[in-house]
């Protein structure tokens, strides 16, 4: 298994080659936006009664698409348990893998752009709640 050392390159790659694609956080107007843009979203067929869903546009940034997906996928198959891991998962046991690699890439994205808005640090555990005695 890799180091850690690896991962922290690769998340380093990640965050400034989505820093670099994006330029300006007050381009989007909320998180979720970021989405659409990079072509991480499925296309829509709509046409009277009919509603299609069909596969993710690709529109935007081809390397900044590629760097999430790499990251999903390694998130998905190679890191250890977070809350994101998690909850691709469970994408992956209802829609299959490939399209919870797609999910979680989509999900990076909007993580990213929060964090840069916010400028929050990296946590990928659940805070830890006190309890009641």
């Amino acid at each position: 298994m890799p180091s850690d050392d690896v991962y922290a390159r690769e998340r380093a790659v990640v965050a400034l080659t989505f820093r670099s694609a994006v330029d300006d956080q007050a381009r989007f107007t909320s998180s979720k936006s970021v989405g659409p843009r990079v072509g991480l979203t499925p296309s829509r067929n709509r046409s009277g009664e009919r509603d299609v869903s069909g596969a993710i546009t690709k529109a935007g940034d081809v390397n900044l698409r590629g760097a999430l997906c790499q990251a999903a996928t390694v998130m998905m198959y190679r890191a250890r348990s977070t809350w994101l891991r998690n909850w691709a998962a469970q994408v992956a046991r209802r829609r299959g893998r490939k399209p919870a690699m797609v999910a979680l890439a989509r999900r990076i994205g909007v993580v990213l752009h929060r964090m840069w808005v916010d400028g929050t640090a990296v946590r990928t555990e659940a805070p830890i709640v006190p309890q009641a005695r």
